[in-house]
């Protein structure tokens, strides 16, 4: 228990470290335990966000907390875009991500970035769209970054959030806790060989906001009209906001 609230309490440099530190260390198993949670579903989740994303075949895409490169790949997949900006601050993830590249010969148009969302090293107005897949609720002020990613993005560019948010129904408030703090830890323990880190993931939601909740921060912080689209029963949601034009 004392464990437990240890995590839940960490803020500013002391959560961004053990953040970073816990997917260096589960990188190698990160993909597969996102297969086995989700039993899958999470490659058509992406597919659905990609939906709220304006093609463009001379622009640059960013995707932020790329992790294994999922999502960019996603979009390139699709055509989407030409090329994407690959950011996290996670080398480990990113090395996977950057050899799973060169296996769908995406390397030259996935470009790997270590930095975080916080302090994004590019210039303003740099990107027609962004994404963030299951990223957001790791971040140690949302408010700063949610700036951050409005001043790269382009007038009239979208951001599209993916992300496992807590239920707003009153049976799925009352069953996904219990199937995500019991289960979880469980399968990260036997897959992955490490069970705090899978611990930390379904504190990471109940910790987190409500889809909601989010899209209210994200039009306080200048994104317009934000958009919500329940997936899963309500744990998991697309936020999209634009940027005014």
């Amino acid at each position: 228990m004392c464990f437990e609230i240890k995590m839940v309490n960490l803020q500013g440099k002391d959560k961004s470290k053990f953040v970073s530190n816990m997917f260096n260390r589960i990188s190698g198993r990160y993909d597969l335990l996102n297969t086995i949670m989700t039993a899958g579903m999470h490659y058509s989740w992406r597919k659905k966000a990609t939906k709220y994303l304006k093609k463009s075949e001379t622009g640059m895409f960013l995707d932020v907390a790329t992790g294994t490169g999922d999502f960019a790949f996603e979009i390139l997949n699709q055509k989407i875009a030409n090329k994407v900006v690959g950011l996290d601050f996670s080398v480990e993830m990113l090395n996977i991500g950057q050899i799973k590249s060169e296996k769908r010969n995406f390397d030259k148009k996935f470009v790997p970035v270590v930095a975080d969302a916080h302090e994004l090293p590019f210039a303003d107005n740099s990107f027609e769209s962004i994404t963030i897949g299951f990223g957001v609720r790791n971040f140690v002020d949302l408010s700063i970054a949610l700036e951050e990613l409005l001043r790269v993005l382009v007038p009239g560019g979208n951001l599209v959030i993916l992300e496992i948010v807590k239920p707003e129904g009153k049976i799925m408030s009352r069953l996904f806790p219990l199937y995500f703090e019991k289960i979880t830890p469980r399968i990260g323990s036997i897959f992955a060989g490490d069970r705090e880190a899978y611990t930390y993931l379904p504190q990471s939601v109940s910790n987190f906001l409500t889809s909601t909740q989010l899209a209210v921060l994200m039009t306080k912080k200048g994104f317009k009209k934000p958009v919500v689209k329940k997936l899963a029963f309500g744990t998991v949601a697309i936020v999209v906001g634009q940027k005014n034009e």
